[in-house]
């Protein structure tokens, strides 16, 4: 069985999406499309922006939605899912690449998600930070002893845990979790303190547009960040990604749910090979490829 992935924020790049746009009259179309959704040219920013532009919130999540989910449309026959998994903004582009939401949908949820974000942001300052070579259950115990808001965020691979909060918590944290042995304990170049409870007027913001819009039967399951379950009810899904926003993404648990669930493939659609990476790490037999055209 073969599960397909897609990437979330962080894995954008100048020049992402022109060789398929080029390549492939269903990209130019849907390009076009997205530019009149967003009413601004998302295309000249991802093939001729430089990496500052492609960093703002609004660009970024959109660009990578755009890259993955046309690269998945111009797969045709050959793209052909038995389960889908995304990364945090990855898990809209999986949604649109399992029938749940049409492409153009999609991609206003994820514009909408991208807004809302980024005020939560400058409203409280806030940040994240990664943590390698360290127990979970030692991460989650340090997170919870801190008075400030810091949690769990991504649960990557084994031994790699992205925290996020305020300022002071993360501070406070990457004091005591290097203290407890980390190998590293770095602050990320991130606008915010995103799946932490920082995010919740975004994830307000974000269950109104969520609740309006159509979501369809799925052709397959979807992996879903909160609870690394396969799901097909629409009205579940939903609810699931209303939630995502405020709470950790658990990718570790989803690749072992995935393989216990018959995977046995994993193709990354979307720019990078980040999650190629950490599904290796997860477990390092596992097969893993790019999606190519």
């Amino acid at each position: 069985m073969k599960a397909y992935v897609f990437p979330g924020q962080g894995a954008q790049f100048p020049g992402m999406g022109k060789d398929l746009y080029e390549k492939s009259a269903v990209a130019t179309k849907m390009f076009n499309t997205a530019n009149e959704i967003l009413e601004f040219r998302i295309t000249d920013l991802m093939f001729g922006g430089t990496d500052e532009d492609l960093r703002q919130t609004k660009v970024t999540q959109p660009a990578i939605f755009l890259h993955s989910t046309i690269l998945a449309a111009v797969l045709g026959d050959s793209f052909r899912p038995d389960m889908v998994a995304g990364h945090s903004l990855g898990e809209f582009s999986a949604l649109v690449a399992n029938k749940t939401l049409s492409f153009e949908d999609g991609l206003r949820l994820v514009s909408k998600r991208a807004q809302a974000m980024q005020k939560a942001c400058e409203m409280t300052p806030s940040t994240m930070a990664a943590i390698l070579g360290l127990d979970d259950k030692i991460v989650e115990e340090v997170c919870e002893s801190i008075s400030e808001v810091v949690v769990p965020a991504n649960y990557n691979s084994p031994g790699q845990i992205v925290i996020s909060g305020s300022n002071e918590g993360i501070d406070k944290a990457i004091e005591m979790l290097k203290a407890k042995g980390a190998k590293r304990a770095i602050k990320l170049a991130v606008g915010g303190a995103f799946h932490s409870p920082v995010m919740e007027s975004a994830r307000i913001e974000l269950e109104q547009a969520i609740r309006s819009t159509f979501f369809n039967n799925p052709v397959c399951p979807v992996y879903q960040n909160v609870n690394a379950k396969p799901c097909t009810d629409p009205e579940e899904i939903k609810s699931n990604l209303v939630l995502q926003l405020t709470s950790p993404v658990r990718w570790t648990q989803s690749v072992i749910n995935m393989i216990a669930g018959g995977a046995t493939s994993f193709v990354e659609v979307g720019p990078g090979n980040v999650l190629q990476g950490l599904i290796k790490k997860v477990n390092k037999d596992a097969i893993t490829e790019g999606a190519v055209i």
